[in-house]
């Protein structure tokens, strides 16, 4: 999942809007990304995990 934020953000920077920020601000919203992504796995995980028992 790591290497398909990694490559849309590469996208983004190349073609899309995010060429027009900042590196600064890019990187900062990605990092927010990312961290929204990672919370919902973790919560999506233990709530499988919650209910296969």
């Amino acid at each position: 999942m790591l290497f398909l934020v990694a490559a849309l953000l590469l996208l983004g920077v190349m073609l899309g809007t995010a060429a027009h920020l900042p590196l600064s601000a890019t990187l900062i919203a990605a990092a927010v990304i990312a961290g929204w992504l990672l919370v919902f796995t973790l919560r999506e995980r233990r709530h499988h995990q919650g209910t296969s028992r």
